[in-house]
């Protein structure tokens, strides 16, 4: 059946009638028993017309980003749409097709060419690549150690192109609230890894990335790969649009760095941000993951000596496909020796007014 993600972007300030927009929008999924939703908070963002909410100014961090993503089937997305517009308002917000694996019964019934060309969009020029999300709780364990850095590490050593480990703030599982309390253990906290690699990489890693959670549910969707630690292999370009759900086509790149990659010493995803502010685009979101790696740098995030200075970054960049090479050849003077840059048409329900923050 056809799966769906829903995600919304919008300032944590935003309200919903008395609620904060953030609680009200995990409320309704987690009444609709939506099967998997995370809400993340970003270090760093900016909309249409707005200037850059940042984690290192005491001023300028009092509204800053939040990304709420809901996955489950086509219906019931699209049940709880409505509702998840309007307490967003206005807010951008996509809705994207996936593949979605919800337990070992799905994963059991993939065969040899159940992720073959076309079965998840056509792929781009620069290769069959896709990305698999991986949804599961902080508190998950495999091995005796964090079931995040177990399957970062597992995807490692397959040699994809890279993963992240991010840790939500609030969000559900197949209707459960899991939301981060002060002063309590943050166990039950989402998380979500992301990871890219090639089809038959991740076909062939599936099943033991599943072997590793007790409840696994996750996605997959097709992605190019634009560079790679240096070298270029493909220029964004855009997918053919179907049309459907009143979407409009925009171009979503992505890029993943750490906090101790830098470019003229300070860190390179705070120098995209404000040249990707002043060239006047239209939307960008950092969120600091915790644990990751891309390209043959092993995997590495929060240590006790370390805290913040060795985890990975993720800067997404949201724009309209005629922006969007501005925006690549600011990334591509950024990236010269190292990071993933990802690149993927994105079906935006509703864009940002302007002086609203994405």
């Amino acid at each position: 059946m056809e799966s769906l993600r829903l995600t919304s972007y919008f300032g944590e300030r935003r309200r919903a009638g008395r609620n904060l927009a953030g609680n009200a929008l995990l409320d309704l999924y987690a009444t609709a028993q939506i099967a998997a939703s995370i809400q993340l908070r970003g270090t760093q963002g900016f909309g249409l017309g707005e200037q850059l909410r940042t984690d290192r100014s005491l001023s300028l961090s009092e509204d800053l980003p939040l990304v709420t993503v809901a996955v489950d089937t086509s219906p019931r997305i699209k049940a709880v749409l409505e509702q998840a517009l309007a307490i967003t308002t206005p807010g951008l917000v996509t809705l994207e097709p996936v593949c979605l694996l919800d337990g070992d019964d799905d994963l059991a019934r993939l065969g040899p060419g159940s992720l073959g060309p076309g079965s998840l969009g056509p792929p781009g020029p620069a290769g069959d690549e896709v990305r698999l999300t991986v949804h599961l709780s902080r508190h998950e364990q495999a091995y005796q150690i964090p079931a995040y850095e177990a399957i970062c590490d597992l995807l490692y050593r397959r040699c994809v192109a890279g993963a992240t480990a991010l840790l939500g703030v609030d969000g559900s599982s197949r209707g459960r609230r899991q939301r981060a309390r002060f002063l309590r253990r943050q166990a039950e906290v989402p998380m979500m890894v992301i990871a890219v690699g090639s089809r038959d990489q991740m076909m062939d890693v599936l099943p033991d990335v599943s072997g590793l959670l007790r409840d696994p549910l996750l996605t997959l969707e097709p992605v190019r790969v634009c560079k790679r630690d240096g070298l270029i292999l493909g220029l964004p370009g855009r997918s053919p649009d179907d049309g459907e759900h009143g979407t409009a086509p925009w171009q979503k790149l992505t890029v993943y760095t750490s906090e101790a990659a830098r470019h003229d010493g300070q860190a390179i995803h705070r120098v995209l941000a404000r040249r990707l502010l002043a060239a006047g685009l239209g939307g960008v979101t950092t969120l600091r993951g915790v644990w990751g790696f891309h390209g043959e740098h092993a995997p590495h995030g929060d240590s006790a000596l370390h805290l913040g200075h060795h985890v990975p970054a993720v800067t997404t960049v949201l724009d309209t496909p005629e922006r969007i090479p501005a925006a690549f050849a600011i990334i591509d003077e950024l990236t010269a020796e190292r990071g993933l840059v990802t690149s993927e048409t994105v079906p935006v329900l509703r864009a940002p007014a302007a002086g609203q923050t994405v």
